[in-house]
């Protein structure tokens, strides 16, 4: 038989039911935490006594007093000596507004940088890989083991970074991560612990990441030009920098890859100094006109630490990096890997050296290149089509391209009156140190649209760019 009650609030009814075989304390409890959290029960609001609740609905006193330490122990309630049971401070929500948030249109072409392929996702050959990596792991591999990551993740990225980016890559020396942004701050922390006190990085390049990096490392930074042939050297050389964050396969956002003349140069600065280089060595896999060029960590192993990711081989939710390290310096990082979180997860590891080790993560690699090979064609004709004013260049690699307005035009505007469009642009003043527009370029990120929405994106925004 339910019994109720009807509590202060008068839009509050409790019923707990003696035949529905459900203990009548897990009823109060559910019905008074449930009162909370919708807001039917609000915050500092005074319940009744135990006692006068036990009265009310039909149920023992002790009963009663410990469905309310339970919900106090959850942080629903509070309870102070010689003081009613209230509902706390933080559990129940804030009032509801007027009108629930707008909800973005859905846009036609969002052309958004540094995004893959998301649906090119190989769930598949990922669960097969998972299965049979736990199939065959020992039971040991699920304690901490080594800060460094799995041994024969380690083993196996060594072979393939010297077969596929010409890397000197030891697996003594490799330290797994969870992305770019752990290892970058892992990298600076060891850094700072060696004495550097300032790092430099690439303008137009990632200011924002490298900056608060640095800062949570102690480390100032200060961006360095780049032009056609990449970073300036000379421009680092008159700076106080002891280390450098640089893109040399594939610049970000230009698209340049480092020239010969400079890679030596950079090395040769980096051994006079006493600095070391950080290698951001993203969308090295994806080169189009050539084989890609090899990292910049073969030429010095010494001087170089090298992060590779599968954010853009594979997806950025796997959260799966590493680090080649300098001998120097490989102490010091895996101290702060220890530290930061004592390892990444170990499944995942051995699902990744079982896809590469397979020729399932090559194959996939085939697949995603010919996919956006063809989105770079798609995006070259249809700006020639609609916007024959506007250069394109950065497309030699990677899956986004730069685009070069002829004419004097503000950025902002650009962007705003494509979006009225319901088409994404995205310009390059968020990637200079200043964030000063500068000449208008747009950045057009290729990677997460599809052929048609290329083609219908940049028709509806052609005049915009330029065109006619």
């Amino acid at each position: 038989m339910p019994l109720e009650w009807s509590g202060l609030s008068p839009e509050l009814l409790l019923v707990v039911d003696r035949d529905s075989g459900e203990p009548l304390r897990t009823q109060l409890e559910l019905r008074l935490r449930d009162a909370i959290r919708t807001g039917r029960l609000r915050v500092g609001e005074r319940l009744p006594s135990s006692r006068e609740l036990a009265r009310m609905l039909g149920v023992s006193r002790g009963l009663v007093q410990e469905c309310y330490a339970q919900l106090q122990a959850e942080g629903y309630l509070v309870t102070r000596v010689g003081s009613a049971t209230r509902v706390a401070t933080g559990a129940a929500p804030p009032p509801a507004t007027a009108s629930a948030p707008p909800v973005p249109p859905r846009l036609l072409a969002d052309f958004a940088w540094g995004v893959p392929d998301l649906s090119g996702f190989p769930l598949a050959d990922w669960l097969w890989a998972t299965r049979e990596a736990a199939r065959a792991m020992p039971k040991s591999a699920l304690g901490y083991g080594d800060p460094r990551g799995s041994a024969e993740l380690r083993e196996v990225l060594a072979g393939y970074l010297r077969r596929v980016r010409a890397a000197a890559a030891d697996p003594e020396r490799i330290v797994v991560c969870t992305g770019y942004a752990q290892g970058l701050g892992l990298a600076l922390r060891a850094l700072a612990g060696a004495g550097v006190r300032t790092v430099a990085y690439e303008d137009p390049g990632s200011p924002t990441t490298v900056s608060s990096a640095a800062s949570r490392a102690g480390m100032s930074a200060v961006p360095v030009p780049v032009d056609e042939l990449g970073i300036d050297v000379r421009a680092l050389a008159a700076t106080d920098a002891r280390a450098v964050v640089v893109t040399p396969a594939h610049q970000w956002p230009t698209g340049v890859a480092l020239a010969p003349e400079r890679r030596l140069a950079l090395i040769e600065w980096a051994r006079s100094r006493d600095a070391v280089i950080v290698e951001d060595d993203y969308d090295a896999e994806f080169r189009y006109d050539r084989e890609p060029v090899g990292a910049l960590q073969g030429l010095a192993a010494d001087r170089v630490i090298s992060l590779g990711t599968v954010s853009k081989s594979l997806a950025p939710a796997l959260r799966i990096g590493w680090m080649l390290c300098p001998a120097a310096l490989t102490g010091a990082i895996v101290e702060q890997k220890q530290l930061s979180d004592r390892g990444s997860p170990t499944l995942d590891q051995l699902a990744l050296a079982t896809l590469i080790e397979s020729g399932r993560f090559d194959r996939h690699l085939r697949r995603m290149r010919a996919t956006y090979a063809a989105r770079r064609s798609t995006l070259v004709a249809a700006l020639a089509e609609h916007a024959p004013e506007v250069g394109v260049t950065g497309l030699a690699a990677g899956f986004h391209a730069v685009a070069r307005l002829a004419g004097p035009t503000d950025e902002q505007a650009l962007v705003t009156a494509a979006r009225a469009r319901s088409v994404g642009l995205y310009g390059m003043s968020a990637c200079r140190a200043s964030h000063a527009p500068g000449p208008v370029r747009l950045v057009l990120g290729f990677g997460n649209i599809g052929e048609r929405a290329i083609a219908a994106g940049l028709a509806a925004v052609g005049d915009l760019l330029g065109g006619r």
